[in-house]
């Protein structure tokens, strides 16, 4: 069993449209990276239990790709999602904290190649960039 951490960001935005910024490829593209020297230039997302999700991660400069892909085991739109990805889990959790704000936590299993720390700022630097993509829309 993996341990698990969680990220959390609470966004300036109403619960519908982080909800939506979270699961539209066209917004995935726009926000899931860690750093500015990477990019997504692809995202599908087939949001029901048993659907797949794939968002292509890809340096800038050509030097790297992956695909950051799994399967949906649960979908309670505007609250909550749950998947695997390999052999390890995460969830995703929005919760409306005052009007206009939403609160959105990940909570993912750790892998066993890089450091837990490395790990949960590369986590917390894409759920980063969500929130600014998010609150652009928002604003």
């Amino acid at each position: 069993m993996n341990k698990a951490i969680s990220v959390t960001a609470v966004v300036d935005a109403l619960l519908q449209t982080a909800w939506e910024v979270y699961t539209q490829p066209q917004h995935i593209t726009q926000w899931n990276h860690a750093s500015d020297d990477w990019h997504c230039p692809s995202a599908t997302n087939d949001l029901r239990v048993g659907g797949r999700f794939s968002s292509t991660m890809a340096a800038k400069d050509g030097s790297f790709s992956f695909e950051f892909e799994g399967v949906y085991t649960h979908v309670e739109p505007h609250h909550r999602l749950a998947y695997t990805f390999g052999d390890r889990r995460a969830e995703v959790v929005f919760e409306p904290v005052t009007p206009g704000k939403t609160k959105v936590t990940v909570t993912f299993d750790l892998e066993d190649t890089n450091p837990e720390e490395m790990q949960r700022a590369g986590w917390q630097a894409i759920l980063e960039n969500y929130k600014k993509h998010a609150e652009s829309l928002a604003g």
